[in-house]
């Protein structure tokens, strides 16, 4: 069966500057949990050159019932089981560009029972991460030294996004020569003011990004604590501190992932007040 067919029977294409308004609509109907798809329609209008990938939709009776970010991440959107095996159908279709697949566990979880036997051994496959939102004020005193990174830290800044991305991912960004599009990346969020750190002196003890938002939300990622300074209680404060400035600066609604087996950055998430909403889960090369 060609791919043309298979979206045709699926009730599947792909999407373009014309369903831009379809798009949002879809993902509003949560808009914390699609914060990245959000952030994605708005920021690029669903143009493929700014896109760097595709957005597939699924429709029903001529109306939009979910869609599917087909980039580095392929993040399904207000999905079913049923329409994750449909964009899968879609996917098989094509050779994989995607080095990451995440979203709600019910959608990813039945999008790669469909792809897995073709498309390979994943280098981790992480099940029911607690999806976590917080509305209000943090419920622990903020720590006052956070502040936005300026350009004037990436010295220090950036070795530790380093670090935090190598010690949660498995693998270094510079590896395979990306060093210099991750250090872009990294100056993108601090030019932005997504960037915040805490400081002992010269040294960077604390850090985390904001990265993606919309006028409803934003989600947090790449928190880390320096290792000779855990266990003292910064990252609770500082992602206090972090939510609050989010909260009343940028969305109202922070949210963010973790691990389920992160245990400590769970207690501290449950300390700052922040409360699971969802689980989500990661297939990730």
């Amino acid at each position: 069966m060609t791919e043309a067919r298979s979206g045709v029977r699926q009730g599947v294409r792909t999407l373009g500057v014309g369903d831009l308004h379809a798009v949002c609509e879809l993902a509003a109907a949560d808009p914390v949990v699609n914060v990245f798809a959000l952030y994605r329609a708005r920021t690029t209008s669903l143009e493929p050159r700014w896109l760097g990938g595709e957005v597939w939709g699924r429709f029903s009776d001529g109306e939009l019932v979910a869609a599917c970010h087909v980039g580095a991440n392929l993040v399904p959107v207000n999905c079913t089981a049923d329409d994750a095996r449909a964009f899968a159908e879609r996917a098989l279709a094509r050779r994989r560009t995607s080095s990451t697949i995440v979203g709600p566990h019910e959608a990813v979880h039945a999008f790669w029972n469909e792809v897995a036997d073709q498309w390979g051994t994943p280098r981790e496959l992480r099940w029911r991460q607690p999806h976590l939102e917080l509305t209000g004020r943090p419920a622990v005193v903020p720590d006052p030294e956070v502040r936005r990174t300026q350009r004037g830290d990436m010295d220090v800044l950036y070795p530790a996004c380093v670090s935090m991305y190598t010690e949660e991912v498995g693998v270094s960004p510079e590896e395979g020569g990306s060093g210099d599009l991750y250090r872009a990346r990294v100056m993108q969020l601090v030019s932005r003011g997504w960037s915040f750190a805490r400081f002992d002196g010269d040294r960077l003890v604390f850090k985390a990004e904001v990265g993606c938002a919309s006028s409803d939300a934003a989600q947090i990622q790449g928190v880390w604590v320096d290792p000779e300074f855990r266990g003292r209680g910064l990252a609770t404060a500082g992602m206090a501190a972090v939510a609050e400035i989010v909260r009343t600066e940028i969305a109202p609604t922070v949210s963010l992932y973790v691990n389920e087996w992160n245990t400590a950055a769970r207690r501290a998430y449950a300390r700052v007040g922040f409360i699971e909403t969802e689980r989500f889960s990661t297939v990730m090369f």
